[in-house]
């Protein structure tokens, strides 16, 4: 017998910065997936880069929330410069190339959370490449088994 309702609320779930490992992604960079939700099409990361590094230019089918930790970026589109405790909203649709700072002392750390797909373009805006949970989800699951890591508890997986 147990004393769990039926209708008692859902546990909260945790996971500790150990239990997800960062691994690679491009030239300077790093990612920790937090969760992949498929169904609903949503994705939390967090993406750690070195200074100097550029994030391929791209757009998303959905809304982007994004916190940065540490460390400093911009787009190369816009004026702003995004530092620690800086939050950004991106609506959908809007294009833009993430660029950390080669005037950075640290590494640069920042959470994000995306609906929807992330749409890589070429140097003429065509859709090169559609990263989305599921994509993601399988790539980075492939990226712990290569670099021999345990498989990680990702939440919505």
């Amino acid at each position: 017998m147990t004393n769990a309702s039926p209708f008692a609320p859902p546990a909260a779930l945790h996971r500790a910065e150990v239990d997800l490992p960062f691994v690679p992604y491009g030239e300077g960079a790093e990612f920790q997936l937090l969760q992949a939700d498929i169904t609903a099409g949503l994705w939390v990361t967090r993406l750690r880069g070195q200074p100097g590094a550029t994030i391929q230019r791209h757009k998303h089918t959905g809304e982007v929330f994004a916190f940065t930790r540490s460390g400093s970026w911009k787009y190369l589109e816009y004026p702003e410069i995004n530092t620690a405790g800086s939050y950004l909203y991106e609506p959908a649709g809007s294009v833009h190339t993430l660029h950390i700072l080669s005037s950075n002392t640290e590494v640069t750390d920042i959470w994000f959370a995306i609906r929807g797909a992330n749409l890589n373009l070429d140097a003429e805006g065509r859709v090169e490449a559609v990263l989305d949970a599921g994509y993601v989800l399988d790539y980075y699951l492939s990226a712990c088994r290569e670099a021999g890591f345990p498989v990680p508890d990702v939440i919505g997986a």
